[in-house]
């Protein structure tokens, strides 16, 4: 059963993520799936359907690489690095033309063949910090740049 249910997230990332195939999440989620990928929760297969194509429409180029997996029983955990070019609005984000990469890791409970939840974290920092949204340690601002992130003012260093 578990080299079944690897093939089943494998495919999730291969060919739902890499390709867009949102039509496979028929198969492959249940209905009532839950996914836990902070900050967002999203509530049943239709909602992941909007999520992935919002996610998809942003950075149309996706590919998704599975590093890792290891099943067993009923639960499955990817580590995965995405890559794309942002071309599309994102989370608010205009679309800045620029390269990015995430890394992540999901952990899956699956059910008679269908993922059912799901747990996802990933480095959604490093890729604001690409896109030049929120600056990465060191970086300083440029005249008429803005950051969402600012850092507080002072040395929180502790001696």
């Amino acid at each position: 059963m578990s080299e079944q249910n690897k093939v089943v997230l494998r495919r999730h990332f291969a060919e739902v993520w890499s390709q867009g195939n949102v039509a496979l999440l028929d198969e492959l989620f249940a209905s009532d799936y839950l996914g836990h990928a902070p900050p967002d929760e999203i509530q049943g297969r239709e909602s992941l359907k909007q999520y992935v194509s919002t996610v998809r429409t942003a950075i149309p180029d996706l590919q998704c690489t599975v590093e890792d997996q290891i099943a067993e029983a009923d639960r499955v955990v990817i580590r995965w690095t995405a890559r794309g070019t942002h071309t599309g609005k994102y989370q608010g984000i205009p679309p800045t033309g620029k390269q990015v990469t995430m890394t992540g890791m999901s952990f899956a409970r699956i059910a008679n063949g269908k993922i059912v939840e799901s747990w996802t974290n990933s480095d959604a920092l490093g890729m604001l910090q690409l896109l030049g949204v929120v600056p990465a340690p060191g970086q300083v601002d440029r005249p008429g740049e803005s950051h969402l992130y600012r850092e507080p003012p002072g040395n929180l260093l502790l001696s």
